[in-house]
C-alpha cells in the first residue's frame, strides 16, 4: 500500500509536467500562426505576388505597390503623379490601350486578362496580364481605376515554345508536302514514260482481216512498272495471217527489253518460215544467244497462223509452256486446245514445242490469254484457275470476239486488287453468217 501511495503522486506529477510542455509547444505555434495572420494590410498590398496600380481616370498613376516597382526597376517617386499607365506600355501596347483597352474599360467598367507588355526603366520588356476595374462613388460616378498586373514571363516563354514548335511542325509539314509533290510529279513522269514504253511494245491496233472478227485487251497490273505481256496479229501475204501472245518472266526495263526482242524476232521468224514450231524455235535460239552468260531469260508464248479455207479458217498453233487456248464452239461447247508438253521458251537447251491444228468454223471463236487472268485472286481469296475460265466461257458460248473480250473485261474489273499480274487477251472469231428473213421462211 505504501509503495502504491508513494508512486501515485510522483506519476501524476510527471504526467502533468509532460502535458504542460506539450501545451507550451502548441501555444507557441498558435502564437506564431496568429502573428502571421496579423500581417498588415499595407504589407499585403506592397509585397503581393502581383503588381497593383491605381490611376486617376485620365490614367495618371496615383498608387503603385513595391512588387510592380521591383519588376519595372522604378522608384515610387518616378511614377506616382508623374506618369500615366500608358507611359509604362510599349509602342504597340500604347496603341492597343488607346484603341481597345481604354474604350472598353470606359464602357464596361471592367476588363480582365488582357495580354500587354510593360517597358521597364532599363528598356526591358515585361509580358503581363492586366485586369482593371473602375471604382465608382455612391452616385455611380467613376473615381479611379484599380489595376492588377500578373507577371506573364513564364507563360510567354511557354507560348513562344509552343509557337516555335508549331512553326517547326508547320515547316516539317511543308517540307513533307513539297517532298510529296515532288514524288508525285516524279511518279507521274515515270508513269508517263512507262505508258509510252508499254504502248511501244504493243501494236497500236489490230489489222482488219476479211471474214474474221478480232478483239484485244491489255490490262497492266501496275502503272509504275512495264509489264512483260505481249501480243500481235499481222498479215503474212495472200490470205494468211500470223499471231502470237505470251508473257515474259519479270517486269520493269529488262522485261521491256526482252519483250521488244521477242516481238521483232517473232515477226522476222514468221516472214522466214511461218510454221509456228519454227517461230518458237527461232525465238528460243535468239534468247539463248542474246542472254548467254547472264541470268536465264525466258517466256511463255503461243504462236500461230490463220488461213482462209472456204467458209472456215485453218488455224495452226504451237505453244511453249503457255496456258492452253480456248475454243468456243457454235454448239455452246467450250474446250481447251491441248498443247501440253511444250517447254518454256529460252529456259532449257533442246526445247520441245507442241503444235495443234483445227478449223475455226462459222460462229466459233478462239481465245488466247496470259496467266494474269487465271492466277488472279477472287474475292474469296482463291486463284481463279483455268477451269473457272472454261466455266465462264461456257456461259457465253457461242459468242463473238468482241462479246467475249467485253465480258472478260468485266470479270477482270471484278477481281479488284486480286488482279496481281498483267493480263493480255486476244480473241479471233469467225462470225456466223447472218440469216436473212427470206431464208428463215
Amino acid at each position: 500500500m505504501s509503495a502504491t501511495a508513494a508512486g501515485g503522486p510522483e506519476h501524476e506529477s510527471g504526467s502533468r509536467a509532460a502535458h504542460g510542455e506539450d501545451g507550451d509547444v502548441d501555444e507557441a505555434e498558435l502564437a506564431q500562426f496568429t502573428a502571421l495572420l496579423e500581417d498588415s494590410t499595407e504589407d499585403l498590398y506592397e509585397h503581393a505576388p502581383c503588381g497593383y496600380l491605381s490611376t486617376m481616370m485620365d490614367g495618371r498613376i496615383a498608387k503603385v505597390n513595391t512588387t510592380l516597382l521591383g519588376w519595372l526597376g522604378y522608384d515610387r517617386e518616378q511614377l506616382v503623379g508623374r506618369k500615366r499607365f500608358a507611359d509604362l506600355l510599349t509602342v504597340g501596347g500604347k496603341l492597343y490601350h488607346e484603341t481597345h483597352f481604354a474604350p472598353l474599360l470606359a464602357m464596361q467598367h471592367q476588363i480582365s486578362g488582357i495580354a500587354l507588355e510593360l517597358k521597364g526603366a532599363d528598356g526591358r520588356r515585361l509580358p503581363v496580364l492586366v485586369t482593371s476595374v473602375v471604382k465608382t462613388g455612391s452616385q455611380g460616378h467613376p473615381l479611379l481605376i484599380r489595376t492588377t498586373i500578373f507577371d506573364a514571363r513564364d507563360r510567354r516563354a511557354y507560348e513562344n515554345e509552343l509557337l516555335h514548335a508549331r512553326k517547326q511542325a508547320e515547316q516539317v509539314g511543308a517540307e513533307a508536302e513539297r517532298a510529296r509533290q515532288v514524288a508525285e510529279a516524279e511518279r507521274a513522269r515515270l508513269q508517263q514514260v512507262v505508258s509510252i514504253l508499254q504502248k511501244s511494245l504493243l501494236p497500236p491496233e489490230l489489222p482488219k482481216i476479211p471474214g474474221l472478227e478480232t478483239e484485244v485487251y491489255y490490262h497492266p497490273a501496275s502503272v509504275d512498272e512495264i509489264g512483260g505481256d505481249f501480243y500481235d496479229l499481222f498479215a503474212l501475204g495472200g490470205e494468211r495471217w500470223g499471231f502470237f501472245l505470251g508473257d515474259v518472266c519479270g517486269k520493269g526495263p529488262k522485261a521491256a527489253a526482252v519483250t521488244s526482242l521477242i516481238r521483232y524476232t517473232l515477226r522476222a521468224a514468221f516472214q522466214f518460215d511461218p510454221d509456228p514450231v519454227h517461230t518458237l524455235t527461232a525465238l528460243d535460239a535468239a534468247l539463248h544467244e542474246r542472254y548467254a552468260g547472264e541470268e536465264v531469260v525466258y517466256c511463255t508464248a503461243i504462236t500461230g497462223t490463220v488461213t482462209r479455207r472456204g467458209e472456215g479458217f485453218s488455224v495452226t498453233m504451237a505453244s511453249g509452256g503457255h496456258p492452253p487456248a480456248l475454243l468456243l464452239r457454235t454448239d455452246a461447247s467450250v474446250r481447251f486446245l491441248s498443247t501440253a508438253g511444250g517447254t518454256l521458251v529460252g529456259a532449257l537447251p533442246g526445247p520441245r514445242f507442241v503444235s495443234v491444228e483445227f478449223t475455226l468454223g462459222p460462229g466459233e471463236t478462239l481465245l488466247l490469254y496470259t496467266d494474269g487472268l487465271t492466277e488472279a485472286r477472287t474475292r474469296k481469296g482463291a486463284r481463279y484457275s483455268e477451269e473457272s475460265l472454261r466455266d465462264f466461257a461456257s456461259s457465253l458460248a457461242p459468242a463473238g470476239a468482241s462479246a467475249i473480250i467485253n465480258a472478260l473485261i468485266g470479270l477482270l474489273e471484278g477481281f479488284g486488287d486480286g488482279l496481281e499480274d498483267d493480263t493480255a487477251l486476244l480473241a479471233i472469231g469467225n462470225p456466223a453468217p447472218a440469216i436473212s428473213p427470206g431464208a428463215a421462211l
